[in-house]
């Protein structure tokens, strides 16, 4: 069994390959894939986390979609003064497929 853990937008994720990883926005090639920067490597019993031996592994993933998070609904208000303030936001999000861990 061979999975790895990725940077992904600020975290970071477990993932094998088939595995579906919905994370902040990122900008594809032309082709529509994505090189993702491993952590760690594990291949059976066999634990890769060395700088030197990371930079030869390659994550490959296709980019399935892009998509907006769910509304969050920020409000402020301090009391007996008036002071009222509501704003919104919704996170850029991608949704890709791992495709490759060489």
């Amino acid at each position: 069994m061979v999975y790895a853990v990725v940077r992904a937008g600020g975290r970071q994720e477990k993932v094998e390959v088939g595995t579906i990883v919905t994370m902040d926005r990122i900008k594809a090639d032309e082709d529509g894939n994505v090189q993702l920067t491993p952590v760690l490597l594990v291949d059976g019993d066999k634990i890769t986390s060395d700088a030197k031996s990371l930079a030869k592994v390659t994550v490959t993933a296709e980019v399935l979609n892009d998509l907006r998070g769910p509304k969050i609904v920020i409000q402020k208000f301090k009391n007996k003064t008036g002071y009222k303030k509501r704003q919104g936001h919704r996170q850029e999000l991608t949704r890709i497929k791992i495709t490759g861990i060489k």
